[in-house]
């Protein structure tokens, strides 16, 4: 499969040249732990203090604010679990596009006599002031809304919406896994009290997350031990990989201007040809990341495209990769009002900076083809 075309960057990412060089001297020879007091404890610690410091930088907070995890999901689940524990019971109100890492949590809360208010979502995939507005009318404790989501890459207005729920006195979480690197994002700008990273979305290895917590919060730990990351997320670090993620977000950092600019570029040429192929594309009338291009054809099971252009050589998604294994209609479709049927076809393709044009052409005459095979079948069988 050396010569297919990787188009599922919201999935996961490649691991960049430069992440696995700053990793690798943590992959071999003798390592310390970062809780021992002998010299290669203290490097592995320093090792640590210097990727804290990048992750920080790299979305304007103060590195103590910094908690190493596991992933993007344990960062969501400790936002959201975390501090629902504090409390017997309460109220979160979370956007109905949520990724299952804050629904699912969401909905474990509800077993512990907390109650879940969903915001209403508009055509195109945006949550409005008005809709959270309302929601809070009614004490919220917990709101959480995604920064940009996975599957339509719309962007949402959080620092308008992180205004209203400070005004309410409510804590503000936002999933900011699929926007780092991709737009600006600033920890203080966007009113929030804590956002949830990933480091395999930014071309960084996996294994590692963090979440970026307002110091003031009340918060409870889900995993209890040694008492590492301040005592909210005990066990030894996995070194290898956050020095790994520490160096993804610096990269991304310098690099962002002209990733983004290249990125909107491979996605407006992918949007003018689907145009040309009468494709329904989600969320086109509103701000989008620049790699993530959602659409569908009417007709066509996204399942079924997806695995006719695999088998042409172009790895591609009908949405999110934490619930491929579902048959049903995309959730964040079905809360846009989107037809359900039309809903069924959906496949998403997103870029990375190793893409190029000639691959979006590739792409797009073989989508081309492929529809063309998939309505015949689909005349002949009706």
């Amino acid at each position: 499969m050396s010569s297919a075309v990787y188009l599922d960057n919201n999935g996961t990412t490649a691991l960049e040249p430069r992440v696995l060089q700053a990793m690798l001297p943590y992959l071999s020879g003798q390592q310390g732990n970062a809780t021992s007091r002998h010299i290669f404890g203290r490097a592995a610690r320093n090792a640590i203090d210097q990727a804290r410091e990048q992750v920080a930088d790299a979305v304007g907070a103060h590195p103590s604010q910094v908690v190493f995890t596991g992933s993007g999901t344990e960062a969501d689940n400790l936002a959201i679990s975390g501090v629902g524990n504090t409390q017997t019971s309460g109220r979160i109100a979370i956007s109905s596009i949520e990724h299952p890492a804050v629904t699912k949590p969401a909905q474990a809360l509800a077993w512990q006599n907390w109650k879940v208010a969903k915001i209403a979502s508009n055509r195109d995939g945006q949550i409005e002031k008005a809709a959270l507005a309302a929601i809070l009318e009614e004490r919220a404790d917990i709101v959480s809304v995604m920064l940009a989501n996975n599957e339509t890459g719309v962007i949402q207005d959080i620092a308008a919406l992180g205004e209203i729920a400070r005004g309410h006195k409510t804590y503000m979480h936002t999933d900011a896994v699929q926007a780092l690197g991709k737009i600006n994002v600033d920890f203080v700008d966007l009113n929030i009290h804590a956002m949830s990273l990933s480091s395999h979305k930014i071309n960084g290895p996996q294994g590692a997350g963090a979440l970026i917590l307002d110091k003031r919060i009340d918060i409870r730990p889900l995993l209890y031990g040694g008492g590492q990351e301040k005592g909210l997320r005990s066990g030894s670090e996995n070194i290898a990989a956050i020095v790994g993620f520490g160096a993804a977000c610096a990269i991304a950092s310098h690099d962002i201007q002209q990733r983004t600019s290249k990125l909107r570029t491979l996605r407006d040429r992918l949007e003018h040809g689907l145009k040309q192929l009468d494709a329904t594309v989600f969320g086109a009338a509103v701000e989008r990341l620049p790699n993530t291009s959602f659409f569908a054809f009417g007709g066509i099971e996204g399942e079924t495209l997806v695995m006719a252009l695999d088998r042409q050589g172009f790895a591609v998604a009908s949405g999110s990769a934490c619930s491929s294994d579902s048959t049903e209609p995309s959730h964040v479709l079905l809360a846009m009002g989107v037809d359900p049927d039309l809903a069924r076809g959906a496949v998403r393709v997103s870029f990375g900076s190793h893409n190029t044009a000639e691959e979006v052409d590739a792409f797009l005459h073989t989508l081309h083809h492929e529809l063309s095979r998939l309505r015949k079948l689909t005349a002949i069988a009706v």
